[in-house]
Order: C-alpha cells, then structure tokens, then sequence
C-alpha cells in the first residue's frame, strides 16, 4: 500500500472511531481502533519517510486527527506536535482528553507512543 493510502486510512479510521464514541458504539471504535493502528504500524515500518507522510494529518481539518497524529509525531516534530496537542486541548470534546493525557505523558517523561 501507498503511504497516502495508509495516511488517509489513518485519518479515515480516527474519524470513524470518534463518530463510534460519540454514539456510544464502542464495539465498532475497536475496530477501526485497530484499523488505524494497522496503518500507523505500516508508516513506523518505513521509518522517518512514514512519519513524514503522517505529519501531512497535522493539518487536517478534523481536530481528532490532527491530535492523534500528533501524539504519534512528538519525538519527530516536538514543537509542531505540541501546539496541535495543546490548541486539542483548549478546544473540548474527544480529542481533548487525548491531548490532555499524552502531553502530560509527554511532560512527565513516560511517553512512549513512538520508539525510535
């Protein structure tokens, strides 16, 4: 698979995963849980190039991808990843507890979404 295919399957299953929260659906959160989670482990496969191919999502129009790649991205683009994570933050909703829990995580040194 292409990396813009598996950069847009990320985004298309963190979407999808937040729209099952929302309905309280968390059977179907799994799976696309798993799902964007399959794609994220294809782009780490590629190293760098896969990160870079993800950090496109740190513009996305949608605050939960943007967020969730950017938990993935803070070892790589620190400084970019944070401001996403915190504007997440400031924002409210879903992606909001995310942001919240990985910069603490971040700050207090047990992140560890992205060995290197």
């Amino acid at each position: 698979m292409k990396l813009e295919e598996l950069v847009e399957q990320f985004a298309r299953n963190v979407a999808a995963q937040t729209d099952a929260i929302h309905r309280g659906d968390s059977r179907t959160g799994n799976k696309h849980a798993k799902q964007y989670t399959a794609a994220l482990q294809a782009l780490r496969a590629q190293g760098d190039t896969g990160r870079e191919a993800l950090a496109v999502l740190l513009k996305h129009p949608r605050t939960d991808v943007r967020a969730m790649a950017a938990a993935f991205l803070l070892r790589y683009r620190t400084a970019e990843a944070q401001a996403v994570l915190e504007a997440a933050a400031n924002e409210g909703g879903v992606a909001a507890i995310g942001a919240i829990m990985t910069l603490r995580r971040w700050k207090d040194g047990t992140w560890a979404l992205d060995p290197e």
